[in-house]
Formats: C-alpha cells, sequence, structure tokens
C-alpha cells in the first residue's frame, strides 16, 4: 500500500517500518575498500523484521545483526561481521592455479560452478576468465535438511558430468552426493521445495527422488508432454489414484504458477476458504435436491431454476454471452439467464493460468484478457491483473478439441499462428505435443452453433474445407480454406467467423461501457442497432453500425463504436 521512497536511488521502506526510526539507525558511510559503492549501514533488532526475508549474500545466514547494503547494487546486502571479514583474494578448491579476486561489474557475469547468469560482486581470475558468484565461493561441505532429504549432502569439487538425481537434468561442475543411497544432485537441488501448489492441478505435488509403480509404465510430463525417468526426480500428485506427474524444471520454470507450501494441511485450509458459491442463498430447493429459486451476486432479483425456454427464441446467458441450450436460471421480474453452470461458478477460484486466486465479478463491460474480445456478464478477476471472462475460464489447461484429432495442452512459450483463425499468439497458446497445431483462447471459446438470417438452420463451427477455393455467402469476399468457419450442410452455406457473430457478439445491449468522451461525461450505452440512422456526435456520419448512446433518455448524444469516435475528441 503506502510506503517512503528515496528520489535518488531505489530504497524504500514501509510505513510501520518508517515509524520504528528510534529503533534503528541508518548511516551512510565512505566508499568500502571491497566495495565501489557507498554503503549504508543498519543497526537495529528490528532488522529480523524488516529484513527478514533476505539472506547474506557472502554466508547466506539470514539478517539478524548488523547489516551493510548498496543502495546501488540489490543483490549485494551482507553482515557487519561478514563484511569486515570478507578478503579481497581467496585461493579457491574450484581452481587451484591462481588466486580469485574480489570484484564488482555493473553487467552480468557467467558463474563457473552454478552455470548461471549473476549480477554485482564476484571473484574471478583474469588471466583464466573463470568466475564464482559470492554465494558459490562459501559453500557448505555439508548439507543437512531432512525435509528435503533424508540423509546429509556432502560437498563434491570434482569437474565431471553427472545426472542430477533430484531433477533428472545433466550438471557438469559442482554437485553434492549422499553417501548412504548414492544420489548426486545440483547445488541448485538440495533446497527443492519438498511440497508445491501448482496452478495447473487441483491437489498438491510432492517432489520425490524417483517413482514407485507395481508397473514399469512410461510416464509423461504433464506440461511439455515428453518422458519422465521413472528413476529420476520429479514432482508427482499424493492422491491415490492420480497420475500426475511433471519435470522438476518444467514446473519451477515459472514462478507465479507455484506456491511452496509448508504441509498439505496447509493446503487444505487454503482450498476450503477459496471454495465460496457465487450464490448468496438458496431459497427453494426441489425433489431432487437442486437449488430452485436462489439469491445470485449477479443480480438483484431472485433466479428460478428452468430446463427450457416456453418460447423458441435465441437467449443468451448473461454470464457467459452464449445460447442458452440447456439447464438455466431466469429472472421472473426482468429478462435475465444464466446456466446453471455459471451460477454455480465459485466466487474465488484458483485458475491454472496463475498461482493467486481468481476473485468473480459481474461487469457490465470489460475485455477478457485471454480471448482479447470486448465482453459483458461474469469475470474473473486473476492477480489482480487480468480479467478472465467465463468462456476462458472453464477451459482446462489439457483439452480434447472437436476440430483436432489429439489433445492440446497449453504451452506458455508458443509464439506461432492459430490454426483456427490464423492470428499469431504472443502469449501462448494450446498445441498439439505431436503435430503442428495450435489453438488460442478466442478459437476455443466460439459457440458450436449459431443463427444467421442467411440461413434458417443453425450454422454449425467447421474446421474442415476440402475445396481449393472459398467464398464467405454473406460477405461475398474470399474465405480461407484452410481457417474454421461457420456452415450449413443442409444448404450448403458458408461464411467466415466474424461475418455469422458479428464484431462483438458478446457484449449484450445495453451494457454500461467504461469509455468517456472528454465532451460527455455522462455513461455510455452499447447498441447493436440505432433506429432512423442518426448522425455520429463525433464524425458527423451516419450511425448504421454498433453505436454508444447516453444512458439519459433525454441525451441525443450518439457516437460510433469505432476507436476514434468512441475515445472522443
Amino acid at each position: 500500500m503506502f510506503f517512503y521512497k528515496c528520489r535518488n536511488c531505489w530504497f524504500s521502506i514501509d510505513i510501520k517500518c518508517a515509524h520504528l526510526s528510534s529503533s534503528f539507525k541508518f548511516s551512510q558511510l565512505s566508499k568500502h575498500d571491497i566495495h565501489r559503492h557507498p554503503l549504508s549501514f543498519i543497526e537495529s533488532p528490528m532488522a529480523i523484521y524488516v529484513l527478514k526475508r533476505l539472506n547474506c549474500c557472502w554466508c547466506h545466514e539470514p539478517l539478524i545483526d548488523a547489516t551493510y547494503f548498496c543502495s546501488d547494487c540489490p543483490s549485494f546486502i551482507i553482515h557487519k561481521k561478514c563484511l569486515d571479514e570478507l578478503p579481497t583474494e581467496i585461493n579457491h578448491p574450484s581452481h587451484h592455479i591462481h588466486p580469485l579476486s574480489f570484484r564488482y561489474t555493473d553487467r552480468n557475469h557467467f558463474c563457473n560452478l552454478c552455470q548461471k547468469e549473476h549480477f554485482g560482486a564476484f571473484y574471478g581470475c583474469s588471466l583464466c576468465h573463470f568466475n564464482i558468484n559470492l554465494e558459490c565461493a562459501l559453500l557448505r561441505s555439508i548439507v543437512e535438511d531432512k525435509s528435503r532429504h533424508q540423509y546429509p549432502l556432502t560437498l563434491f569439487w570434482r569437474q565431471d558430468s553427472f545426472i542430477c538425481d533430484a531433477c533428472g537434468t545433466e550438471g557438469n561442475y559442482i554437485s553434492y552426493t549422499c553417501s548412504t543411497c548414492f544420489t548426486t544432485v545440483h547445488k541448485k537441488c538440495i533446497s527443492l521445495p519438498r511440497i508445491i501448489k501448482f496452478s495447473r492441478h487441483d491437489h498438491c505435488i510432492f517432489h520425490k527422488y524417483f517413482l514407485q509403480t507395481q508397473e514399469l509404465t512410461k510416464q509423461d510430463c504433464k506440461i511439455c508432454f515428453k518422458e519422465v525417468r521413472l528413476e529420476r526426480g520429479s514432482y508427482s500428485c499424493g492422491k491415490l489414484g492420480c497420475n500426475y506427474v511433471v519435470h522438476v524444471n518444467c514446473v519451477l520454470e515459472n514462478q507465479w504458477l507455484y506456491k511452496v507450501i509448508e504441509d498439505e494441511k496447509q493446503y487444505e485450509e487454503l482450498k476450503e476458504k477459496s471454495m465460496q458459491s457465487s450464490i448468496i442463498r438458496v431459497i427453494e430447493v426441489n425433489e431432487a435436491g437442486e437449488a430452485a429459486k436462489i439469491e445470485h451476486l449477479s443480480h438483484q432479483h431472485c433466479l428460478v431454476l428452468a430446463d427450457k425456454m416456453e418460447e423458441e427464441i435465441d437467449r443468451k446467458c448473461d454470464g457467459c454471452m452464449l445460447p442458452i441450450a440447456n439447464i438455466f436460471y431466469y429472472c421472473s421480474e426482468c429478462p435475465f439467464f444464466l446456466h446453471k453452470t455459471c451460477a454455480e461458478l465459485p466466487r474465488i477460484k484458483q485458475h491454472w493460468f496463475h498461482q493467486n486466486n481468481g476473485t468473480l465479478n459481474f461487469d457490465s463491460f470489460k475485455q477478457c484478457a485471454f480471448c482479447y474480445r470486448d465482453c459483458s456478464g461474469l469475470f474473473y478477476k486473476i492477480g489482480g491483473y487480468w480479467d478472465m471472462c467465463t468462456r476462458c475460464a472453464k477451459v482446462a489447461d489439457i483439452i480434447e478439441c472437436e476440430g483436432h484429432q489429439h489433445f492440446l495442452f497449453f504451452d506458455f512459450k508458443y509464439r506461432e499462428k492459430c490454426n483456427g483463425c490464423g492470428e499469431l499468439n504472443w502469449d501462448g497458446a494450446f498445441r498439439c505435443g505431436k503435430c503442428r497445431f495450435a489453438l488460442d483462447f478466442g478459437c476455443l471459446t466460439l459457440p458450436h452453433s449459431a443463427l444467421h438470417k442467411i440461413d434458417e438452420h443453425k450454422l454449425k463451427l467447421t474446421y474442415h474445407d476440402d475445396k481449393e477455393q472459398s467464398y464467405c455467402d454473406i460477405c461475398e469476399q474470399y474465405r480461407d480454406p484452410s481457417l474454421w468457419y461457420y456452415s450449413c450442410s443442409i444448404c450448403d452455406t458458408s461464411a467466415h467467423i466474424e461475418c455469422v457473430l458479428g464484431q462483438f457478439p458478446f457484449i449484450k445491449d445495453g451494457s454500461i461501457v467504461p469509455y468517456y468522451c472528454r465532451k460527455h461525461y455522462c455513461a455510455l450505452k452499447f447498441f447493436r442497432k440505432v433506429e432512423g440512422f442518426p448522425e455520429c456526435s463525433r464524425c458527423g456520419k451516419f450511425c448504421q453500425e454498433e453505436i454508444l448512446k447516453c444512458e439519459k433518455s433525454t441525451c441525443n448524444y450518439i457516437v460510433h463504436y469505432k476507436y476514434e469516435c468512441r475515445r472522443g475528441h
């Protein structure tokens, strides 16, 4: 929330900590011999509270004593006692022929021990171009942590290639070994979390050095869909009968997708809190035990359960904006409808796209950050950043699609075209692990059928066209036969998806939009059509397509929905 921040550097402090100024002291020192920038000094019993999540970059222990830190180098924070004892030159067993000198660089340097890029201070040999990070310069010779490994692990300096038993990938320098169970692991793998909650799976998953199975069967990683070696380390589900297995590096690659869990009981408590229903109150229950009359967070009136429309009319769900085709709730006081599945959505949902919970809201108008469509209805706010429509929220990370013979899984790194619409994907897509086929959220959430005045029958979403040249029967323009379209097999009608659905198929007429023109400060409502073809108050041209109209009945302010007009003068 609120905090104090220095104008000249990165340093910032929470209000609670700022009010504790009498308990600790900051003092600016002259440039220390071992570091290129001036260092700030903290001497306080409250340091354990302020810096409790940080460790000393030299000894790796918590910062509970007097501490130095550099305001220009966020990675340089060190105990006073460590800095006073920190040598400017060391002899290190990883590089016997020359001593290593303490250095600092503004650019990244490569550590020859952990094989990673690092920023800031390091020890290096300029003759051999050999560098090691501060954290690697003082490695513990023996690591004992029974929460991660039953026996002690001993540091092994020898430069040899090996396969890490914790993650199953190759290492080529420093390692830790266990003399009891004969395992060898990377330095980074000695601190792997034992239990994590991965956003793409409903249960906790546990790290194991090998998988015990009744039968020796092949297991594929549920992220990359490549084989998981049963005799190597992996993460697997602890629930009986659940065969969810993933590679260590796959599941830990994106820190936004997992959360470290201290124990399984902690996760069950979190799960129980998150399963709050979006149904505020059940008023009546029918003979089958279903909620027949409810109060829902999306509507001001009570909703009643029904299994069919009284009239054969095209109605859409006000939650997902898809046609009503099965059991639903309706309002007896106004035209409002909800699919039963939409009404039963949890108020708080942990979606596989992000480890943070999403909160369900009913909004008049928003743009979904996943299918990129302007929509009205129910939305999940995920991680405080993304708005996700309920159509996208119902899509799992591993799916079967009618338009493809193999299952698809979501790949966050995918940057190629969608086979449904031909658009380039910049934020990942659902792809096939066996062939070059991928779909984005927008195509996966299209309605399977739609009505249009060009045909008396419902048009069906179609995935393949054997014709060499195809044309749209609505706009009479060329249609790419390799992309998805709507068609009627009885009348041989075919048309572009945009021509059938329109440009804004998921916005309800009368929805209040969050756009305001600079010369008109009242709320504007969205309408697909307007009678009499009035002039646009912005560009002066006749309005023949989607418009925004002032919500006040006495005001004649109307503008085209297109970008140039709705953004104002």
